[in-house]
Formats: C-alpha cells, structure tokens, sequence
C-alpha cells in the first residue's frame, strides 16, 4: 500500500507513519518541515518527502496512491483569534483539502481512502447532551471552519472518512503535554465552573482508530474519534492532580479565560458530551475508554 500524508511530522502523524512504515507500507509525505521529517523517518527505504505544499504541483493525480491521509493545519489553539490568524487556520485546511481533493478527482485509478481531519468543534456547546455524528454542526468561527473543511473533503470520489478528533492526550505532545508543568508544580485547577465535559481520545488510540478506518471499507462519514467515556473538567483536575501526587485547588474563572484567550476560550469552556457511536457499531475496541486507567498506565509508579 502507498499512502500519501499530510501532516506527518505532528503528534499524531509521526506515530501513523512509523506504523505503516513498519507494516512494509510506502509513505509519501508532504510537510514544511523536512527537516523534522527526515530526522525522524530518513533511513526508512519506503519513505519519502516532499517539502512545500507547492509540491503538489508535481502531480496531475494520484493514480499511485492508495490512500490519502489529511492530518495537516495550522494549530487552533496557539494564538489569539485575529481576522489574520482566522484566515491564516482557514486557508491552512480547506485550501490544502481543495488541492487534495482536486488530484484525488483527477485520477483515474483514484486512491480507495481519503481520510481528512476535523474536530469537536464541530459541535459547539452542547451542555450535558449526548452527541453523536447526526448532531448538527453549531454556528461560531470553530465549528463552521469544521464543518467547511469536512464539505471540501466529501467532494473527494472515493471513500472519505472525517475525524472529529477530541483532545488527543499524550504526554509528549499536545495539551496534556502542555498541562502537566502546572500540575507538576501544583498549579492545577479546573477552568470555569468545571462542570463542561472534556471529549479526550489517547494517542494509541487516535492512531488504533485511524488506522481501523483506514481498513475497514465500510466505514465511510464522520466519526467521533474519542473516548466513549468523555470527562468533566472538576473530574479531569482531581483525577491528573492525584496520579501526580500534587494538589490543585486553583480555578480559573470563565470570564479570565475569555478575556485572555477571547474567542479561544470556547474550545476549553464548551461542554461536548461526545460519544463514538459509528466507531463503537464497526467493532473498534478502545486500548484506554476511562481517564484513570489513562493516567495510570502513564504515570502510574
């Protein structure tokens, strides 16, 4: 199998790639990172880089791919929402997504598989309710760039599968990575009153589900890629703070979260009771399904 993949060098891609590299696939990478890439990947005989996304200008199609795997945007959370950095997360997905999804449609032996990210999101604030794929997408900046990014990605004539992707919980990477220096030094909390349930996914699991997606040629839409046990954020601070063997009695109040992050906020303080329905019905089986067992084969002594 020949996969092509955006995105590669990130959290999640590094672990995707070294998991089809090591299953004898051949792996083309497109990253503005090559340097990361070949650090990572070089001495690998089936991989290979190319490094702009001008690149693509070098292909007319992709009749040698097997599968196309979309994992590649400007991180949402790293700075503040201005008219220039919406436009700039903007262009990064569906301008990227378009030039995919025009070479998939110019092949004529088309890739089988197009998998393209997405994210919770998509959703918005849906309160204690529970939400499953059918849930409609709500209408702030986060959810309808979603919502785009998946419209452009369906334009693809093959089978397309869409990640509405939780938080993806890792210790060497992404926001727990970025969360456990407070903890660690005792300055942990909840944010806002707490109550909002937090749509977590492990990063084995991440990886174990997108790769089941990309097997299994029935499974074909969006789908929740996260736990099916989602988490407050009061439960989520308890339960990191006592595996840590620290305190956190801190809390943030909504309206300093708002004011430090403006529209930013919403990502921590929207409460999605997300469920994985569609993954759960094809059979997936989960590695970790509850937070505790997470963080204690992590960190446990």
């Amino acid at each position: 199998m020949h996969i092509f993949i955006t995105g590669g060098t990130g959290l999640i891609g590094q672990k995707l790639v070294n998991r089809w590299l090591g299953q004898k696939y051949q792996v083309t990478l497109l990253t503005r990172s090559p340097e990361k890439a070949l650090s990572h990947f070089h001495s690998h005989p089936k991989f290979n880089c190319l490094t702009a996304v001008n690149s693509l200008q070098e292909f007319a199609n992709f009749n040698s791919f097997d599968a196309v795997v979309n994992l590649a945007g400007e991180p949402i959370f790293d700075r503040r929402w201005t008219a220039q950095q919406k436009d700039r997360l903007w262009q990064s997905r569906i301008n990227l997504t378009e030039k995919l999804t025009a070479l998939i449609n110019a092949s004529q032996t088309p890739p089988t598989c197009f998998l393209s990210g997405s994210a919770y999101g998509y959703y918005g604030n849906t309160g204690e309710q529970i939400v499953t794929e059918e849930h409609p997408a709500a209408t702030n900046f986060a959810a309808r760039l979603c919502q785009q990014w998946e419209k452009t990605a369906l334009q693809a004539h093959c089978r397309v599968c869409l990640s509405r992707t939780g938080m993806v919980f890792s210790p060497k990477g992404g926001a727990l990575a970025k969360m456990l220096p407070l903890y660690r030094y005792g300055l942990g909390g909840k944010l806002g009153n707490g109550l909002q349930f937090m749509p977590w996914i492990a990063l084995e699991d991440m990886v174990n589900a997108l790769n089941f997606l990309l097997h299994h040629t029935q499974c074909q839409g969006a789908f929740n890629l996260c736990s099916p046990h989602p988490i407050r954020n009061t439960d989520f601070n308890r339960l990191l703070a006592k595996q840590l063997q620290r305190t956190a009695f801190f809390t943030v109040p909504a309206f300093v979260l708002k004011l430090i992050l403006g529209e930013r906020a919403s990502l921590i303080l929207d409460s999605q009771n997300l469920c994985p329905q569609k993954l759960l019905a094809q059979g997936f089986q989960f590695q970790y399904s509850q937070l505790d067992d997470y963080l204690h084969s992590t960190f446990g002594k």
